[in-house]
């Protein structure tokens, strides 16, 4: 996960100068104000990252979760003092507008369904499949290629409803950058960015609303950043990796993603560094492709 940034020495350098002296001498006479948007792929860690560093500091940091595509419209707009986004800003682009970006967090994104009898970790995808459900070609649970990979689930007779992203998001990026390196008609046809025109489904604002709508959804299927199925309690799925094996998402599967990634001979190729990397089926064997 990536955050594009505005003026970074001034709200970098000020509050770490500011809580030596607030520590150390006295408190401070003037209340530190920083703003930002973007993510809500992110918005959990910051918002706990915000109120840890609030406590000991006294700087308030105050994060709009957004989505990425209007995070990135706020910080373009000078409206905020940074922004985070799932999908890198491209090297042009951070140029004109004086931004540089680093990455804060990493993360996984997972299918999650509302499957009565179908417990977390155990419905497995494909993303050709993946794909096929998201262009409504497979419409039913019961689809002879849903269980030729799950057949020791008791998958109901349901309908599938499709869940997406209403807003402009980085998750929905890396979801459909994902889709698209998988299955050839979903590259054609609906592509790759941070909106698509959704071939079926219904949608939810941010990941908090496509989790929602799960939930309240009987045989739903969704995408959301792994942290919300957690807090939302819902059934996530496994896909299969680019050397077909189907890996629980986890800290320790998307460490094993995260190693895969040569960030020296990243750095020395981009000047200045941008620190730009998506990684989406491209991985080792013990991780999830997204």
């Amino acid at each position: 996960m990536m955050g594009p940034f505005r003026r970074i020495r001034r709200y970098l350098a000020e509050p770490a100068f500011a809580l030596a002296l607030w520590v150390g001498i006295a408190p401070a006479t003037a209340q530190v104000n920083v703003e930002g948007a973007g993510s809500t792929f992110v918005a959990p860690i910051i918002d706990k990252w915000a109120a840890d560093y609030g406590r000991q500091t006294g700087v308030t940091i105050t994060y709009q979760s957004v989505g990425s595509g209007a995070g990135i419209e706020k910080i373009k707009a000078g409206e905020v003092d940074f922004g985070a986004s799932d999908k890198p800003l491209d090297p042009s682009e951070l140029a004109r507008l004086g931004l540089c970006q680093f990455p804060v967090v990493i993360g996984g994104v997972v299918p999650v369904v509302n499957l009565p009898g179908v417990a977390p970790g155990k419905i497995k995808f494909s993303g050709t499949l993946l794909a096929e459900i998201f262009m409504g070609k497979v419409k039913r649970w019961d689809d002879p290629a849903i269980h030729a990979i799950n057949a020791d689930l008791n998958l109901p007779a349901l309908p599938i409803t499709v869940v997406h992203r209403s807003d402009g998001s980085g998750t929905t990026y890396n979801w459909v950058d994902y889709l698209a390196k998988t299955n050839a008609d979903w590259r054609k046809t609906v592509g790759v960015g941070l909106t698509v025109n959704w071939p079926t489904g219904i949608a939810g604002n941010g990941n908090a609303g496509v989790a929602s709508a799960v939930q309240q959804t009987r045989g739903a299927l969704g995408y959301v950043e792994y942290a919300y199925a957690l807090q939302n309690r819902l059934a996530y799925g496994q896909i299969a990796n680019a050397h077909e094996l189907f890996v629980s998402p986890n800290a320790d599967s998307f460490q094993a993603a995260a190693e895969t990634v040569d960030w020296r001979r990243l750095i020395q190729s981009q000047l200045p560094p941008l620190y730009s990397c998506t990684r989406s089926r491209e991985i080792g064997r013990a991780a999830p492709p997204l």
